[in-house]
């Protein structure tokens, strides 16, 4: 698969089918790898790279700290992926796009609406990430890594990350920079320099930035609300994809296509269906 250079950052990603541009945001938390859309939870079951690339250029990449992608040991916040999203469609030269998120691709497929809204024809928001459980979850994930690296030293956290397969949604320990400390050796030297204090505070600060509200976290709802961008919406149903996500989308984005179906009823040919028909309509 091809990998490109943004802003420093290795990125990998893979152009599956010919028509219109789709711009694809990963499911999966902080594994959010293009292979997700195939592999990973209900999107093996959707298929919506099979149904999609019929019609549509999908765009699928790894998420920076994901797959094969590299990444930064520095604060994380939502506009440095969304960075990475507009570094790859410059590369690519596409001027404009549909974007579709899964899960908490949702919050960077909104806030690359918000950033740069001449480049976003449409977007389609499946499952949404967000809630009260999810938001303290994702926090508690954090004060669980940041327990093991004040114990044991930012090392050790290298030397775990690298001696386990463990995404950091399954075991806090890797962190959330485990992919990239598998796949590239000098991040992973790097890394394991840096001092305790530092790392302490690039941890603490990155969780008080991507999980600091009780609904779907990223995009502000003054932005969402100033948006003029066509969005289908899709909700899920569990504690990290709560109805109350995806119904607060629905209220703050203007234009809307809110689909009401529980998610039994949103099986594969339902579901792609759906999607191929809101975007043929933009």
């Amino acid at each position: 698969m091809p990998v490109i250079d943004v802003d420093g950052i290795r990125t990998r990603y893979e152009i599956v089918g010919d028509g219109p541009p789709i711009l694809m945001f990963s499911p999966g938390g902080f594994d959010s790898s293009l292979d997700n859309w195939t592999s990973f939870g209900r999107y093996k079951e959707l298929g919506f790279i099979d149904a999609l690339s019929q019609e549509y250029s999908c765009i699928v990449f790894d998420r920076r700290e994901s797959g094969q992608s590299g990444g930064r040991l520095e604060r994380l916040a939502w506009p440095k992926y969304v960075d990475q999203a507009i570094g790859l469609l410059d590369h690519l030269g596409l001027d404009a796009v549909h974007t579709m998120g899964g899960c908490v691709g949702c919050s960077s497929a909104a806030l690359l609406a918000i950033a740069q809204p001449g480049r976003v024809r449409s977007m389609v928001l499946f499952s949404p990430a967000g809630g009260v459980t999810y938001r303290a979850a994702q926090q508690k994930r954090f004060t669980q890594h940041l327990g093991f690296a004040l114990e044991h030293g930012v090392k050790a956290v290298v030397e775990h990350a690298q001696s386990t397969a463990s995404g950091f949604s399954k075991d806090p320990r890797v962190g959330p920079w485990a992919a990239a400390l598998r796949t590239d050796d000098d991040f992973a030297r790097r890394y394991a320099e840096t001092t305790l204090e530092r790392y302490q505070t690039i941890v603490a600060g990155s969780a008080r930035l991507l999980f600091d509200r009780d609904t779907v976290p990223g995009p502000e709802p003054e932005d969402l609300q100033l948006l003029e961008v066509p969005a289908l919406i899709v909700p899920g149903e569990d504690l990290s994809h709560t109805r109350s996500a995806a119904r607060y989308l629905e209220e703050c984005l203007p234009q809307t296509d809110y689909w009401d179906v529980p998610v039994i009823e949103q099986t594969r040919d339902a579901s792609t269906a759906r999607v191929r028909e809101f975007l043929s309509r933009h």
